[in-house]
C-alpha cells in the first residue's frame, strides 16, 4: 500500500519541486480543471505560473504551499493564501487544490485539506474561503470537509476546452479552535 505524506514546502525547497508542480497543474488543465487556465495549456506556462506567481509568494510568506507526496512522487499540491487586509486577518483563502489526474479519488485532496486547516489554525485563521467551478469533482469534496456555499456567479469563468462560460460556486467553512 503506498503511503501519503502531506508536506510544507518552504521558500528555499522551491525549486525542487517546481517541474513537478507544474507537471500535476499541466495534467489537471489539459484534464479540463478550471483553475484560470485555459487550452492549449502547455509546460512552459504551467512552470512559468509557478516560478513567476507561486514562488515570489513564497518568499513574502503571503502564502503557504502544501505538497502531496506518495512513494516519493508529489501528486498533489494546495495552497493557503494568509494575504488578506488588516481587517481580514482572522480569513485565509485555499488555492489551487490539484491532485493530478492519475493519482485522484486515493484521499489526496482530503489529505491535503487537512494539513492546510491545521496550518490556518497555527495562524490564527477561523474563516476559510474558495471558489469552484460549479459541478466540478472537487465540489463534492469540499462539503465533505465541511465547506459551506456562499452563493454562485453564473457566468463567471471560461471553460477550458471552449467558449462556454460557467458558474462558480463560492464556499467558506468556519473553523473551530
Amino acid at each position: 500500500m503506498s503511503k501519503l505524506q502531506v508536506v510544507k514546502i518552504a521558500s528555499h525547497e522551491f525549486d525542487s519541486h517546481a517541474n513537478a508542480l507544474a507537471e500535476i497543474l499541466h495534467a489537471c488543465v489539459n484534464d479540463g480543471a478550471s483553475v484560470g487556465f485555459i487550452l492549449p495549456f502547455g509546460m512552459e506556462q504551467s512552470l512559468s505560473f509557478w516560478r513567476g506567481l507561486i514562488a515570489p509568494s513564497l518568499q513574502s510568506e503571503s502564502n503557504i504551499l502544501f505538497a502531496a507526496m506518495m512513494d516519493g512522487e508529489t501528486v498533489g499540491t494546495v495552497q493557503l493564501n494568509c494575504a488578506t487586509m488588516p481587517n481580514q486577518l482572522h480569513r485565509a483563502d485555499v488555492s489551487k487544490m490539484l491532485v493530478h489526474p492519475a493519482h485522484q479519488r486515493k484521499g489526496i485532496g482530503k489529505a491535503l485539506l487537512v494539513a492546510l486547516e491545521e496550518e490556518a489554525r497555527l495562524h490564527e485563521r477561523s474563516l476559510l474561503t474558495l471558489d469552484t467551478r460549479t459541478g466540478d469533482k472537487a465540489e463534492p469534496l469540499y462539503r465533505s470537509m465541511g465547506f459551506e456555499t456562499a452563493g454562485v456567479i453564473p457566468k463567471f469563468c471560461r471553460d477550458t476546452k471552449t467558449d462556454r462560460l460557467d458558474s462558480t460556486t463560492y464556499m467558506y467553512k468556519i473553523l473551530e479552535s
